[in-house]
């Protein structure tokens, strides 16, 4: 049915959507034409890496929807990422809100700084990369015009009433009291505009507007009035002046630029306006499926633009984009003030990049640093890269087990532990129980040819520890692979045929790693061992009902999985299971509320 769909598909563009067996959305792509784009997945999976071959294993269905262009499908691609989250796509996740700056909707608007973007609420400009950024954008407004700062309902009666009265501010100079009426709603909505110019980044409008009245002023003689303007043209310049990174002609552009390994992509964002960076902001994507840089930039492009509320109408990228764009222009420069802008952008995403290997190394390298400890305390000759613990369990002699857990690198490996039954040892017998699961451990490893550990750990103390050793001695592996006991009182680590406990600090890291290894081999067989008792309980249980035997009991375990599956199961289901008679019994005694196992 699937290979069928694929061969039906149009040769169009358009977004797919793949599912698994349960139906849930696992993929959403987008294609030029999603006939060669989603049968090359079926047809040339060789040429794939693994994580795309298990998602293709995973596909059970999947569902396409037409698009106008590549990219409306890059548009309702990362839509329906952002509302699904399939676990093969990459995410573009911040939980950062930032800063905004906002000229309210009323009579003699303020101006508000805002980490909640509300579009009704006024005019908003930025994000600002920092509070410190925004905060010397409108110390910079308040230094140039009087806006005020008080959140008075400043209407036409209000004023008219005289209900209030200036405040500080006005006698310092930093209002013209328009609460008392001595601005006018003209002059200081004159004011607004001018500040808007600053806010959108728009200085050399600002800037050739106070330099036209300090020379009108000048004309005129009036030398105080021409005074005031230069002062405010030095504050503004100076403000550029820490701002400008390139030409002031290179205006309204955005720069995206990524920096990539086998498994994560830097990416830096810059929003520029007249030469200044007003917002940069850096990301790291983890890579789900060995995206190609083209792809991962196109996204965060969109993304990026959207969540920052960017319409500007260049984009300049290190990297071509696989998806053109009518809403702007991508440019890869080459030579000249682009490509520096270019260049800049790349430095952080490289230093974002630098940053994290440095992390991620010294990470390993204090990982390892416990591992070298623990190597050392216990005298080893090979570093213990393969950790590998027994644990035995039982509850007052009752269905005993064991387990056994895998550390590589310091890590639980969990994927490599084991639970195990006991089945040659009669009654409860730790240490034939701890011969019995050693020896099944290595045997199989020696018939699978698989990898040995570096180290073995026993939980428990002598007694424990000369079983296991007599396990590796019938295997011939005694003394091919280091072995210690870790008695639970003292916490002390034993070796083989050495009466006396090894001398280790209580706070050195290597006993520390012992012991959450044991802990966690103790936490995984006390799972098993509730698990296997509740089954025994479940069973004897239904073994008391006349007419159910054991082997009926344990039909219904190996299908269901579960108790919680048995009582939810209707009658048809247990029916297909068990038959008809054995079905009603069951449903019977499940009714009346005497299935659920009792610990």
């Amino acid at each position: 049915m699937l290979k069928d769909q694929v061969a039906s598909l149009p040769d169009s563009p358009g977004v797919y959507r793949y599912y698994n067996k349960e139906d849930v959305l696992i993929y959403v792509g987008k294609a030029k034409s999603l006939k060669k784009r989603v049968s090359s997945y079926f047809n040339k999976q060789s040429q794939y890496n693994r994580k795309t071959e298990k998602l293709v294993s995973e596909i059970h269905r999947m569902e396409f929807t037409l698009a106008n262009t590549e990219f409306d499908a890059l548009l309702l691609e990362n839509n329906l990422i952002k509302q699904n989250q399939p676990k093969y796509n990459i995410l573009l996740k911040d939980d950062k809100t930032f800063p905004y700056l906002c000229i309210l909707k009323e009579r003699f608007p303020r101006i508000i700084s805002t980490r909640k973007y509300i579009p009704k609420q006024g005019e908003y400009f930025g994000p600002y990369s920092s509070v410190g950024s925004m905060n010397s954008v409108l110390e910079l407004v308040r230094q140039l015009y009087s806006i005020r700062t008080c959140s008075l309902l400043l209407s036409a009666e209000n004023i008219e009433e005289k209900k209030f009265k200036v405040c500080l501010e006005f006698h310092i100079g930093n209002c013209k009291g328009p609460c008392e009426g001595k601005q006018e709603e003209q002059a200081y909505l004159e004011e607004i505009a001018q500040a808007r110019y600053i806010l959108k980044g728009n200085l050399s409008i600002v800037e050739d507007y106070f330099a036209d009245q300090m020379k009108q002023a000048a004309e005129k003689l009036e030398f105080e009035k021409a005074a005031f303007y230069k002062f405010k043209l030095e504050k503004l310049e100076n403000f550029q002046s820490k701002s400008l990174v390139v030409n002031r002609k290179l205006t309204d552009i955005d720069v995206v630029t990524i920096a990539s390994s086998e498994t994560f992509a830097y990416i830096n964002y810059l929003q520029i306006k007249e030469g200044s960076i007003i917002f940069s902001k850096n990301l790291e994507i983890k890579k789900k499926l060995d995206e190609s840089d083209d792809e991962i930039l196109s996204l965060a492009v969109e993304e990026l633009r959207t969540e920052y509320h960017s319409n500007n109408p260049e984009v300049y990228t290190n990297v071509a984009l696989s998806v053109k764009s009518e809403a702007f222009e991508n440019v890869v420069p080459i030579i000249g003030d682009k490509k520096k802008l270019v260049d800049l952008s790349l430095k952080n995403a490289l230093y974002l990049k630098r940053e994290r290997e440095i992390n991620q190394e010294e990470r390993k390298t204090k990982k390892n640093e416990v591992l070298h400890i623990l190597q050392e305390n216990l005298r080893l000759i090979q570093y213990p890269k393969i950790i590998e613990c027994f644990d035995n369990s039982n509850f007052q002699g009752t269905n005993p087990v064991a387990s056994m857990v895998r550390f590589v690198d310091g890590k639980p490996d969990k994927k490599g532990y084991r639970h195990f039954n006991i089945k040659t040892v009669v009654g409860p017998n730790d240490f034939a129980s701890m011969k019995e699961i050693v020896g099944r451990r290595y045997k199989r490893i020696m018939e699978e040819q698989g990898e040995y550990p570096h180290l073995i750990i026993v939980d428990g103390g002598k007694g424990q520890l000369s079983s296991a050793c007599e396990a590796l001695q019938e295997l011939g592996l005694y003394g091919k692979i280091p072995i210690v006991g870790i008695a639970k009182r003292l916490e002390e680590i034993y070796y083989p045929e050495d009466p006396l406990p090894l001398l280790i600090s209580k706070k050195s890291p290597g006993l520390m790693l012992i012991q959450r290894i044991r802990d966690e081999a103790h936490r995984f067989g006390i799972t098993f061992h509730r698990l296997k008792r509740s089954n025994s309980t479940f069973v004897t249980e239904l073994e008391n009902i006349p007419g159910i035997g054991k082997k009926t009991a344990d039909k219904l375990l190996a299908h269901f999985k579960s108790f919680k599956k048995i009582k939810e199961a209707s009658l048809e289901e247990l029916k297909e299971v068990i038959g008809d008679a054995a079905a009603l019994k069951i449903r019977e005694h499940v009714e009346v509320g005497n299935s659920e196992p009792k610990e």
